[in-house]
């Protein structure tokens, strides 16, 4: 029988310390890696045009139609195994080694496959570090010039049980593997690829010093505040929160940081608040050079505590030799409370509503209703205390989501009356009148806010939706791709927006590769089911749309396309019938 010889992309992965982990708890270990097999491993290789050659008990062999195939299925896996990790005690982590290798397989008539690509793969796997990857000379040869990657040269390594050293390259895992040249067929505010500016920076959540775990929120309050005041200054690219906090509680290089988020500069410091007095330290760091470009402590009592706010965004300023316009001098100006009890409260109300949970949502209602109560004049506990509003409305979370848009109008209105330069003031009203389906007023709103503060992603993000909702679509992916290249590590509904956008363009193949990569990221949703199912049917892939739209009333129950058709504020009605048309196409509806 001849043989069937061919040249193939190959990954091996492995778990680490498999047989620690199984001694330790074999029942609760083995139904931890089916679910990441069902949730997260087969659906990634899927996507990735994958083929999975054999299983082992803890690892896998997968080939490749190509290298960037390998590569960024490898990264997004192992991406997604860091969020699933955070929190989790080191000793019961489920950490994966990859091992990606070019090189000539044997194929036997089963379709397994044999040979030194097969070998070496495994081998390269046997050296990455745990949650790392590895890949030799000829696999990093094909993606070097094709993907953005950060890697480290390993040199001429010696693999077990292989004849000749082979140069081995680390990957860094923490960003996205993007292509180094993108030609848009729609415009873009900034294409995923296009430089950021030179002047770029991320603010670290600043530690808490307080020997008082509860005062975290306090410690976050003050990072996030100074991230909205620098993002309001158009000379800055500034990095968005959910990105730099991913950071929290890491022992980091600032080095490194400035590598996974493309940024210059990182502004780090601790905050060490006790009875009425506050110490906050800060320094600015070339993240190039790890040089310090500037740093200082400030002990002020807690009535100082905005203006300990101005004096860092003022001293980063001067750092970084800013010409400030008397319009940046002025979107800095904005109104704080003389209240610092109503302060906190905000601060504490804030940070439960970014929980997006509906007992979150109660909780931060309330810490933000006793802050009116305190300060009937602050403008952004009226402003938060109507997004949680939104909250219950959009989640029927409340007995009446129509007395909900009611109150989130009111308290947004009143918001922007009380300051009118405070960027979630029209951030919230934004979303407000939109889904009183008042588009032109909701763009408006959401160009006011980008206007105010150039860097915050909720302002393209608020853009790019009304646009869509509007019969937009080419132009709110523009939008879209500005809010991912300001918050790197996005929120996954970022690609539920995409790819509405995708879908309403009639691109239903790119649409299907965007809502599976959030599926991956959250299982659960029920919408980014029914866009997928959908889009299944308009390509005539009847069989795939009926399984996703099982796995909608499996994940939801109480889905109502009736009610979607009723709350989501298309412009244009028949734009929302595009998708009743591919489902009815499968013969689902």
């Amino acid at each position: 029988m001849s043989e069937n010889r061919k040249l193939a992309a190959i990954l091996a992965a492995d778990v680490v310390g498999y047989s620690r982990l199984a001694g330790a708890d074999e029942d609760r270990t083995l139904a931890r890696l089916r679910a990441l097999r069902s949730d997260l491993i087969d659906p990634t290789i899927a996507v990735h045009n994958g083929r999975v050659i054999k299983r082992t008990g803890d690892g896998a062999l997968v080939e490749f139609r190509s290298v960037v195939d390998a590569v960024r299925c490898a990264i997004e896996v192992q991406n997604s195994m860091l969020e699933r990790n955070a929190g989790v005690p080191q000793d019961r982590r489920i950490e994966f080694r990859i091992g990606i290798h070019l090189g000539d397989v044997v194929e036997e008539s089963d379709g397994d496959l044999m040979g030194d690509g097969v070998n070496i793969a495994s081998r390269l796997e046997g050296v990455a570090a745990p949650g790392g990857i590895c890949l030799s000379e000829d696999a990093y040869r094909q993606v070097k010039t094709r993907l953005d990657l950060s890697v480290s040269d390993l040199g001429n390594t010696q693999l077990k049980n292989i004849a000749e050293p082979i140069r081995v390259y680390s990957l860094r895992v923490g960003t996205a593997a993007h292509a180094k040249a993108v030609a848009p067929e729609f415009p873009a505010a900034l294409p995923p690829t296009a430089p950021l500016p030179k002047l770029s920076v991320a603010v670290l959540p600043f530690v808490n010093m307080s020997g008082d775990a509860e005062q975290e929120y306090f410690a976050d309050g003050i990072s996030e505040d100074i991230i909205t005041a620098l993002s309001k200054l158009s000379q800055l690219f500034v990095i968005a929160r959910n990105s730099s906090f991913t950071f929290k509680g890491r022992n980091v290089n600032v080095q490194e940081v400035g590598r996974d988020l493309s940024v210059r500069y990182v502004l780090e410091g601790s905050v060490r608040k006790s009875g009425n007095r506050v110490r906050i330290t800060a320094q600015l760091i070339d993240a190039t050079t790890g040089g310090h470009l500037w740093a200082e402590r400030f002990d002020r009592d807690l009535t100082d505590i905005f203006a300990v706010q101005d004096d860092v965004t003022q001293q980063i300023v001067g750092a970084l030799a800013l010409n400030l316009t008397e319009g940046d001098q002025q979107r800095l100006a904005t109104e704080q409370t003389d209240n610092l009890e109503a302060y906190d409260y905000f601060l504490r109300g804030r940070e439960q509503l970014w929980r997006f949970t509906r007992e979150k949502n109660i909780q931060g209602r309330e810490l933000l209703q006793r802050a009116i109560e305190l300060d009937p004049k602050f403008a952004p506990a009226y402003a938060f205390l109507a997004f949680a509003n939104m909250l219950d409305y959009g989640n029927q979370w409340s007995p009446s989501p129509s007395t909900s848009m009611q109150q989130a109008e009111v308290l947004a209105r009143r918001a922007v009356e009380l300051d009118d330069r405070y960027p979630y003031a029209h951030w919230v009203l934004g979303i407000v009148e939109l889904y009183s389906r008042r588009h032109d007023v909701a763009i408006g709103a959401a160009e006011r806010l980008i206007a105010l503060a150039p860097n915050l992603p909720e302002g393209h993000e608020n853009l790019g939706i009304a646009l869509h909702y509007s019969g937009r679509p080419a132009e709110a992916l523009g939008c879209f791709y500005r809010a991912m290249a300001l918050n790197p590590y996005y929120p996954d509904i970022y690609l539920h927006f995409q790819a509405q956008a995708m879908f309403q363009l009639r691109r239903y193949e790119e649409a299907i590769g965007m809502l599976k990569r959030r599926l991956i990221r959250n299982p659960d949703t029920d919408v980014s089911r029914v866009l997928l199912a959908s889009s299944y049917g308009h390509l005539g892939r009847f069989e795939d749309a009926r399984r996703e739209w099982q796995e909608v009333f499996r994940v939801n129950p109480d889905y109502s396309l009736e009610h979607r058709r009723k709350v989501l504020p298309h412009k244009n009605p028949d734009d929302f019938e595009l998708v009743v048309d591919g489902l009815r196409a499968a013969g689902l509806v």
